[in-house]
């Protein structure tokens, strides 16, 4: 089966731009060329790979699962070339919410020292892979276990939960908080993200209302201004220490997984070096 890059190229590029249009201005190849790539590819595989029945191009099953590997696979060749032209490229890092807590520094300081000529870049994505599902990291740290086939995770370590109430909040004063006294009270819920849920509380204790944010940013503000009261992880309070919040620790809450996650197919050479340094630094 001969089926060479720029075949794969094509088709990412249409199931990105949604039209042969759009695919050929970014391919920089004219239209027909491009429909004639596409036409190559699906008669070497024996398959239809997009429905042209709209202007607006849907890939079909069999397109959409190739796609996602296609993606994967331009991902690691163009790595592999641009590592041979200029040097070894930066191993991406994603996380959503808290990254690796107290242990970001030390640990990109000890990544920094063994392996010199490998730096990280650290991207907060506000998706639920941190951008793996999308190509656009090598590694993820996140708090909610993958879903997506294509992403391999391992549960790295447990972090104790807490409770954040807007400073001078009338529960400020105490040492512990239980999670059924935060049941009258709003709640702050990242529901792409976020770890808190309603089946955290008892049936019977559940809070009264909550309200929605697309990210941490959003959850401290609106604590912050005395809008809700949250729950989250303790790596949230050494990464997002704010004036206006205050952390407590709260029992009644079962402690939340911080999970590493990678492609099944990994995009970079030194990912097995970095899931290594990151088990050892968290133990």
């Amino acid at each position: 089966m001969d089926v060479e890059l720029r075949h794969l190229r094509a088709l990412v590029a249409i199931g990105d731009e949604g039209t042969i249009t759009g695919a050929a201005a970014r391919l920089h190849i004219t239209q027909p060329a491009l429909s004639r790539t596409l036409h190559q590819l699906e008669q070497r595989l024996g398959n239809r790979l997009a429905d042209r029945s709209t202007r607006h191009l849907e890939l079909t099953p069999a397109g959409r699962q190739l796609y996602d590997e296609a993606r994967a696979i331009l991902a690691h060749v163009d790595a592999a070339l641009a590592e041979a032209a200029a040097g070894p490229r930066p191993l991406r890092l994603g996380y959503t919410w808290a990254a690796f807590g107290p242990y970001t520094t030390p640990l990109l300081r000890s990544w920094r020292r063994d392996h010199p000529r490998v730096p990280v870049e650290v991207h907060r994505l506000d998706e639920r892979t941190a951008g793996l599902s999308r190509g656009l990291v090598d590694v993820a740290v996140v708090r909610t276990a993958p879903s997506d086939p294509r992403v391999r995770f391992e549960a790295l370590y447990e972090e104790e939960p807490l409770a954040a109430l807007p400073e001078g909040h009338p529960l400020c004063g105490r040492d512990r908080l239980a999670l059924t006294e935060l049941f009258d009270q709003t709640i702050a819920v990242c529901p792409l993200t976020g770890t808190t849920r309603a089946d955290l509380w008892p049936p019977e204790r559940r809070p009264r209302a909550s309200v929605e944010v697309r990210n941490v940013d959003e959850w401290l503000t609106v604590i912050a201004a005395g809008d809700a009261v949250g729950v989250t992880a303790a790596g949230t309070s050494h990464v997002h220490p704010h004036p206006g919040v205050r952390y407590m620790p709260v029992s009644g809450a079962p402690p939340i997984t911080v999970y590493l996650a990678w492609p099944v197919r990994p995009t970079h050479p030194s990912t097995a070096d970095f899931l290594t340094l990151a088990r050892a630094a968290v133990r």
